[in-house]
């Protein structure tokens, strides 16, 4: 070891754009190094560094963040051979900075609306994908019917469907009993207050029992399969089932599909009858219609058409929930954060999924006049 360590110099030749590093540049010397980089000039060609004695990841940094502030080529610098292993590991990772501060501004509005269409599309197109593959793969289950998975299949019905009949019975009876208040205020101007039996008959059994119960499902449902897969992914479980010769679609897909789409048509019927007792309880305790001429209205005008519309939707409804909330889960990349996220970008994606196929199903049932 050195008794006396020479300091870092930068000698430099403006006339020929060169310059010549020696010395020490590490850690020790990060402010002399700083100091002589601080006056070096810019637009140097050729930087000679095969005399610096020693070199730390300090003194490499230092070196790449003034070739950046001055412009210069750091392929342009020479270094001893026992010094560029580190120099190329320093400049493979000095990328990893924290971003840069959001910017603002109609072009950085529009370069982000961009970039998020880009990636919606890329989300569209997977989901397409998996949808392809997990329907192939039930097919594939009807000719092996080994592979399919009675008791898994059993257990989400249990989780997704019973343990959430209290919570969709209860909002869908709060959200008819707030339909018929709102539509007994707007009729009562005209002295029709008993069309509040159609107007709460009508949008349950058509749109607000399977919408409603669709989204519970979307925010409780797709969440938990996406944070379920997701932390078998993080623990490497999946790839250790691909290890064994197994599927993961078979066993983690396809028996949460199955499930979703057996119980979301049944809680779909309870939130219809949830929502037309919330109607009654209004209409007999705040409209004054008595119950036997509620339910002698409902009798009369009551067409099974809207019920069979409302439960037409449920299985669709139910192919997205659970294809997005297995999908986000199966590409969780490894860490809690991933997790968290793809979390959250399954609920997103559902709800909004769940929403616009509602739209286009309003439209189409209204056009063909069902």
């Amino acid at each position: 070891m050195e008794s006396n360590p020479a300091p870092p110099a930068l000698d430099t030749d403006t006339d020929a754009g060169t310059a010549r590093l020696s010395g020490q540049w590490t850690l020790e010397n990060a402010v002399p190094i700083g100091d002589l980089l601080a006056t070096a000039p810019c637009g140097l060609t050729a930087v000679d560094a095969t005399g610096v004695a020693r070199i730390d990841s300090l003194g490499v940094l230092q070196l790449l963040r003034w070739t950046r502030r001055c412009g210069v080529d750091f392929t342009a610098f020479e270094f001893r051979d026992e010094h560029r292993a580190l120099v190329a590991a320093i400049e493979d990772v000095a990328d990893d900075r924290p971003k840069r501060r959001r910017e603002f501004g109609v072009a950085a509005a529009l370069a982000r609306l961009g970039f998020a269409v880009k990636d919606n599309w890329k989300e569209f197109l997977a989901l397409v994908a998996f949808l392809g593959e997990v329907l192939a793969k039930l097919l594939r289950t009807v000719k092996e019917p080994a592979r399919f998975r009675p008791i898994a299949l059993v257990h989400h019905m249990e989780q997704v469907g019973l343990d959430a009949t209290p919570l969709v019975a209860v909002l869908s009876f709060l959200v008819g009993a707030v339909i018929a208040f709102l539509g007994a205020n707007v009729l009562r101007d005209f002295g029709a207050e008993i069309y509040v039996v159609e107007l709460v008959d009508v949008a349950f059994l058509r749109e607000f029992a399977v919408l409603l119960t669709s989204i519970i499902l979307a925010g409780r449902t797709a969440s938990a399969f996406t944070a379920q897969i997701g932390a078998m992914k993080s623990r490497e479980e999946v790839d250790a089932i691909r290890t064994l010769g197994m599927d993961p679609i078979d066993l983690l897909v396809i028996p949460r599909l199955l499930a979703l789409l057996t119980m979301l048509p049944l809680l779909t019927f309870v939130a219809m009858i949830a929502g037309l007792l919330g109607g009654l309880t209004v209409g007999a305790y705040g409209l004054d219609i008595p119950p036997q001429q509620y339910l002698a209205r409902m009798h009369d005008t009551i067409e099974i058409r809207h019920l069979w519309v409302g439960l037409s939707k449920a299985p669709f409804f139910a192919m997205v929930i659970a294809l997005v909330g297995c999908l986000e889960g199966l590409q969780v990349e490894g860490t809690a954060q991933s997790v968290g996220e793809r979390t959250t970008s399954s609920v997103v994606q559902a709800i909004s999924l769940v929403i616009v196929l509602d739209a286009i199903a309003a439209l189409w049932f209204m056009v063909m006049d069902w």
